[in-house]
């Protein structure tokens, strides 16, 4: 018996970054879902925004105002996709992240070298495109 050709048709491979970051997203956007009702369209703008604000104004700035905007009852679906995002970042960044809450990330962010905060910020945009899909996608369904 061949146990290689055995091994290789039961194990799963392991899932690309692509796959990791949809699935992240799908699963975020499902507990934001579940926890916001009817306010969920909120959520879908949001990470519908955040790439374009990033563009225009760079990763620290829009994290800065996303966590001021999320202070407020009003903009809390701001809050919520920018903590999404520092979560998806810390796991992808360990070392360089401890912890995904907004102080020590953004303190970590301005001590990051330059190589480094371009890599932080191409990654917050491959996770914020999935993010937009996919809770859009979940937005219409019950």
């Amino acid at each position: 018996m061949n146990t290689t050709a055995q091994k290789s048709s039961t194990s799963h491979p392991r899932p690309t970054l692509e796959q990791l970051r949809a699935q992240d997203a799908w699963r975020r956007a499902e507990v934001v879902k579940n926890e916001s009702g009817q306010k969920y369209d909120k959520y879908v703008d949001a990470a519908k925004a955040l790439p374009a604000l990033i563009m225009n104004s760079g990763l620290m700035q829009v994290l800065a105002f996303c966590q001021e905007k999320g202070q407020k009852e009003s903009g809390w679906h701001y809050g919520r996709v920018a903590a999404d995002l520092r979560d998806w970042l810390q796991q992808r960044f360990p070392q360089r992240f401890p912890s995904a809450e907004f102080e020590p990330f953004m303190n970590q962010l301005m001590q990051a070298s330059p190589q480094d905060f371009q890599a932080i910020t191409a990654e917050a945009f491959a996770w914020l495109r999935w993010l937009r899909q996919m809770a859009s996608a979940r937005q219409g369904r019950d």
